[in-house]
């Protein structure tokens, strides 16, 4: 039997192979940000497909949090029900699910916020939509770090076999971390020590709300490909290594900011991205894609040497690698080599949710995937996420 369909603990929680399904914003939220039918289905239908450990959407913490529209919440106890009903259709046909508990900082939009979102530090615009944030008070501080422990109680009071705390791609923790966003000389930053508090806070205080042995995972960026020195992969490894003492189960490396479609690789597709965006700001949209297009090609495994960067520091606590992961044999040879044990993927999930089932019966070799990324510029501008690669994502 090949290495990737062998289980794995994750402190006390059993997972039965090694795939993940890395989060991804469905877009399929209610106004209120509570869990759908359409979010229910979705996720059963990873589960019947034998996904080891599924991880749905980014759930924003709080109200001045939430970084898209129709995005989920874990926000309030209101929204316990749903995702209780969510985590209950996962482990009917025998999955495990981790809720991944996250916040937008500045690059939550002013026009959903009804304010300027916050962040470490308010110097520069966000490249996407222009908003220039605020530089949180101490106040703020706290208070978004009891708001990931609440909402890390919420996640186990629905049922959560594990939480992810979203610590990459830009949002609020990424940019504490990173010296291209946090530009604080107090106690929040001036350091990596500093830059890292916030983080360690928050990892402290959602591992006090949880009972012992209920696994708290980590997304990490890697790489921030911002213009100016963001984290690195030697930065991200000081930072693997510290949560490493913290306790943590585990560790996804990724990578990409707002500043650089660098998260996913693949082709751009400019057309249907722009139509998030007013009518004055498309043509400057789209020349910057253009330009982008280059760096955003795909690479198989492109966070594979970032991973190899980090993986000395992880004294066997797993690490778990997403992006480009395509080919069976690639998957198969990272575990058995040791430079990962587990692997994530989100757009091949998109795709094929039976993909880790058609694996097993020697059915596939590869994904089908073939990074269009439309999936994603449908999320982008608020369409549910599936696979449009056969047509282009429309409004309604």
């Amino acid at each position: 039997m090949s290495c990737l369909f062998e289980s794995i603990m994750l402190a006390d929680v059993k997972i039965k192979n090694r795939f993940v399904h890395s989060a991804t914003h469905e877009a399929m939220a209610a106004d209120d940000g509570s869990i759908t039918d359409d979010i229910v289905k979705r996720y059963t239908r990873l589960a019947k497909g034998d996904v080891g450990l599924i991880i749905p959407g980014h759930l924003y913490v709080h109200p001045l949090g939430r970084a898209h529209n129709r995005q989920s919440g874990i926000h309030a106890d209101a929204m316990i029900p749903g995702l209780k009903k969510l985590a209950d259709a996962v482990h009917a046909h025998g999955g495990t699910i981790g809720f991944q508990l996250a916040h937008g900082g500045r690059q939550s939009p002013r026009r959903i916020l009804g304010q300027a979102p916050l962040a470490p530090s308010s110097r520069g615009r966000d490249p996407v939509s222009l908003n220039k944030p605020v530089s949180m008070d101490e106040h703020q501080i706290l208070e978004s770090i009891e708001a990931f422990a609440a909402a890390a109680k919420r996640a186990h009071q629905a049922g959560a076999d594990a939480v992810q705390i979203h610590a990459a791609h830009g949002y609020l923790i990424n940019e504490f971390l990173s010296p291209f966003f946090n530009h604080r000389q107090d106690s929040w930053g001036g350091s990596e020590a500093g830059r890292f508090r916030f983080l360690e806070a928050i990892v402290t205080r959602v591992q006090k709300a949880l009972p012992d042995g209920v696994p708290v995972l980590i997304k990490l960026n890697t790489n921030d490909f911002t213009p100016r020195s963001g984290i690195t992969p030697d930065l991200a490894a000081t930072y693997a290594k510290w949560l490493v003492e913290l306790g943590v189960a585990a560790i996804e490396v990724s990578c990409g900011t707002y500043y650089g479609f660098q998260t996913i690789r693949g082709d751009i597709p400019g057309a249907e991205l722009v139509r998030a965006l007013p009518a004055w700001m498309r043509p400057m949209a789209r020349l910057k894609m253009k330009m982008q297009g280059p760096a955003n090609r795909f690479k198989e495994a492109y966070n594979l040497d970032a991973a190899l960067t980090i993986r000395p520091v992880m004294k066997g606590v797993p690490l778990i690698l997403v992006g480009g992961m395509r080919r069976f044999s690639q998957m198969e040879k990272t575990v058995s080599r040791g430079v990962a044990d587990m692997i994530a993927m989100s757009r091949p999930f998109i795709r094929e949710p039976s993909l880790v089932r058609r694996f097993f019966e020697g059915k596939a070799t590869e994904a089908a995937c073939i990074s269009c990324n439309r999936c994603f510029a449908a999320m982008f501008t608020t369409i549910p996420i599936r696979c449009y690669q056969k047509g282009r994502p429309q409004n309604g």
